[in-house]
């Protein structure tokens, strides 16, 4: 009785070994992970060094960051869609990528991507026959005095529009009477 015990105990021993042993390489790994994630948030570095491929995205109103990030990763400019997703959620930039075609490059990092794509396009490419005209130019009214009263020379400006003095008066009077 005394053998079976011995091995019992002795089988018991190993097995709390083997399981202190895969569960201490468990957290080390899932710590050294956990870690080198947390890095690369702050500090991941571009695909590639110098020049790089420039790549021109579009990114299309109401897509989700994450969609943004896969498309990244598809054309090659990042590593991982998951992290692009935190370093947008932690940047400056967040909730701020406009719509619009963007070229960037795979030298870039993902924060200057994330700043290319929140800063509006300040000069918009107008495309033949989509201008839109102001309101000014449609009513010819302004609220410039200046524009289409007089003209530099002390001259009354070509408006169409009858002066007071002239045949009629203006509807103001005829009604104050």
């Amino acid at each position: 009785m005394k053998i079976t015990e011995i091995i019992g105990g002795t089988v018991e021993l190993i097995i709390k070994i083997a399981a202190f042993v895969f569960i201490v390489m468990f957290v080390f790994r899932s710590a050294s992970t956990a870690y080198d994630y947390g890095f690369r948030v702050f500090a991941e570095e571009p695909v590639s060094e110098g020049e790089g491929r420039t790549i021109s995205i579009y990114v299309e109103e109401n897509v989700s960051v994450k969609e943004i990030g896969q498309m990244l990763q598809e054309k090659g400019l990042i590593r991982d869609a998951n992290l692009f997703v935190i370093q947008e959620l932690l940047s400056e930039n967040h909730d701020k990528i406009q719509p619009g075609i963007y070229d960037l490059n795979t030298s870039m990092t993902s924060q200057e991507m994330l700043a290319v794509m929140a800063t509006a396009s300040e000069e918009v490419e107008e495309l033949p026959g989509t201008r839109v005209p102001s309101v000014e130019e449609i009513t010819g009214i302004t609220d410039n005095p200046d524009v289409g009263g007089e003209d530099s020379d002390g001259e009354e400006g070509d408006s169409g529009e009858e002066s007071e003095g002239e045949e009629g008066g203006s509807g103001e009077e005829e009604a104050g009477e």
